[in-house]
């Protein structure tokens, strides 16, 4: 977005990436499939299919629900976020391949409609034990297929960057839909002592990772400056930021950036208008701010994304005493122009 933006199409890492995924959803396929065929040579081709890409699914949707965690508790994670929807949509579909064939093996050859038949072959709703839990599957994959159906940035700029951001949300009750199906599934079929452990171990580092960076950002949102001149918040001696980076301050309960770059300092706010990333954990190339999440970028002495690109974000204004840093908390207008401090 700035003079040498590249901008994020299907280039040749995210092709590289997406070869990664096809490459180890096989794998994984073919080990599942070969592990069964050794250890219960009587299962059905049509139940060993169904095995294998809901336990595939299950699997990619931890891995998408632990990227975001880990990218803010070490940023080496990033790449995976960057990609992350290429790895949704991938998951999507192995639920789809589950889903589709369920249908067919317990629903579709009889004379009710499936998806119909879903819904009434079994009605002992008001059973904890013999819930219908093919319900619950169904319900979560349509949840699953609106978010692939609107991964795309076509739809995150029409419906809006909250509208998207919500919908995408919903894959945590997505996510709850899929353990009760599972568990109830598991309990009631086949009942398997070791996949109820998986399942509880893969909910237990999903809780356990979100717990810890949830808990790791409150304790840095109630971090208060104690001094404060005329209304201006210290936020930090200047050799406290390095280079082209920023630091990140709570004023008013909002987060914002102060950035170091070219012996300047510029204060945004933190919130990138794309999907909500940490423009504070970003950093100055090619003079723009850059998202760490998927490389958005705005010039930081007026938070406008460089044209013909049209998102602004708000700014501050910063003071230098004596190399103490400070902001004033009111926001200004989302893409206005101030004066950068210099030292």
């Amino acid at each position: 977005m700035g003079v040498n933006y590249q901008p994020v199409l299907w280039n040749r890492n995210k092709k590289i990436y997406d070869k990664w995924i096809g490459f180890s959803m096989l794998i994984y396929l073919l080990c599942f499939i070969g592990i069964t065929i050794i250890t219960n040579g009587e299962t059905s081709p049509e139940t060993l299919i169904i095995r294998a890409f809901g336990t595939l699914a299950i699997a990619l949707l931890h891995i998408i629900l632990a990227i975001g965690p880990l990218a803010r508790l070490n940023t080496r994670f990033l790449p995976l976020l960057y990609n992350r929807r290429h790895l949704g949509v991938s998951m999507f579909l192995a639920a789809l391949v589950h889903g589709g064939f369920s249908m067919f093996q317990f629903h579709a050859l009889g004379n009710t409609n499936p998806i119909y038949a879903i819904f009434t072959s079994n009605m002992d709703y008001g059973s904890l034990t013999n819930f219908p839990f093919q319900v619950l599957g169904f319900f979560a994959l349509i949840i699953l297929f609106l978010m692939a159906a609107t991964s795309h940035d076509f739809w995150l700029k029409n419906l809006s960057p909250k509208t998207w951001k919500r919908l995408h949300m919903m894959v945590y009750f997505a996510y709850v839909l899929i353990i009760l199906h599972v568990f109830l599934g598991a309990f009631q079929q086949q009942p398997s002592i070791a996949s109820i452990l998986v399942l509880g171990l893969g909910f237990i580092t999903i809780a356990s990772l979100h717990l810890v960076t949830g808990l790791k950002e409150t304790k840095a949102d109630k971090a208060k400056t104690q001094l404060i001149e005329d209304g201006w918040e210290y936020v930090c001696d200047i050799d406290e930021i390095p280079e082209d980076r920023a630091k990140i301050f709570i004023v008013d309960n909002e987060r914002i950036a102060v950035f170091k770059y070219d012996n300047k300092l510029s204060a945004i706010h933190n919130v990138c208008k794309h999907q909500g990333g940490p423009l504070g954990e970003g950093k100055v190339i090619d003079g723009c701010v850059t998202c760490p999440w998927h490389g958005y970028q705005y010039l930081p002495h007026n938070g406008q994304s460089p044209p013909p690109f049209t998102e602004k974000v708000a700014t501050y204004r910063l003071k230098n005493n004596n190399n103490k840093i400070y902001v004033l908390p009111e926001a200004l207008a989302e893409g206005t122009e101030v004066a950068p401090v210099t030292y």
